[in-house]
């Protein structure tokens, strides 16, 4: 069941969404060599409750922490603990946020210090396929539109889209139908519709699009030990387009 939202619920949502983006700001100021992932994770908890939120993720599924920190070959979940980042890292960050009953969510990937050309153009491709998905969530698309976008541009710069996680709808619950794969055959699945928000995340693969957990069964990682990135958006469909909820 694909649950369309009122303007006022996505009003909620938008709430939520936009203390996810300043969040992740906030953060993004902290990367640097030596701080630690559980360090990263305290200022996350520490922010969204300041400004009236509650943090999503912890506790979610039994998920421990409030923020995902996922480093170099990690592609999501990394669970914040002792590592301290160091220079040449690739940093992502996955957060939600639960104000008013509604959820939000977002994720960016940022560089620690100076990085390899190959982690550049990973960062930038991924984050370029997250807003060619966003402009294919149209009204009369369909869901598979933006999928085909995502994985078009990612397999045209010569990395590979992980196909085990994927975006979802969200709203009154975190992950609400429908799945919005990062990779597929246009004109495919449900026809897109004003009142529709989809939580949009590409996460790419230098290498093989293949995974697999660790044994904490949270942490996923790339099969072959290549570099993963992770951007994600929290999207309205309006008669007008797209409207991206999670900008600060």
């Amino acid at each position: 069941m694909i649950y369309l939202k009122s303007p006022q619920e996505i009003e909620k949502i938008r709430k939520s969404s936009r203390l996810v983006a300043r969040a992740l700001k906030y953060l993004k100021a902290f990367i640097r060599e030596g701080i630690t992932t559980e360090e990263l994770d305290r200022l996350a908890e520490e922010y969204i409750k300041r400004h009236g939120g509650i943090p999503a993720f912890k506790g979610y599924r039994g998920y421990p922490r409030s923020l995902c920190v996922s480093v170099n070959e990690e592609v999501v979940h990394g669970i914040p603990g002792k590592r301290r980042l160091k220079e040449g890292d690739i940093v992502s960050l996955d957060l939600g946020v639960l104000m008013d009953g509604y959820y939000g969510d977002a994720a960016i990937t940022v560089p620690v210090g100076k990085v390899s050309e190959l982690a550049k153009k990973l960062i930038k491709v991924t984050e370029e396929a997250l807003y060619r998905g966003i402009e294919m969530a149209r009204p009369g698309n369909r869901l598979s539109d933006i999928s085909h976008a995502i994985q078009t541009h990612v397999e045209k710069a010569g990395f590979s889209v992980v196909r085990e996680f994927v975006g979802h709808g969200i709203g009154k619950q975190l992950h609400e139908e429908p799945q919005v794969p990062n990779f597929g055959p246009p004109n495919r699945g449900p026809r897109l519709e004003p009142g529709m928000v989809l939580a949009i995340e590409p996460m790419v693969n230098t290498g093989t699009w293949e995974v697999r957990i660790l044994p904490n069964g949270w942490t996923v990682v790339t099969a072959d030990g290549g570099l993963s990135a992770h951007f994600e958006h929290t999207v309205a469909i309006t008669d007008n387009g797209p409207e991206i909820l999670s900008l600060p």
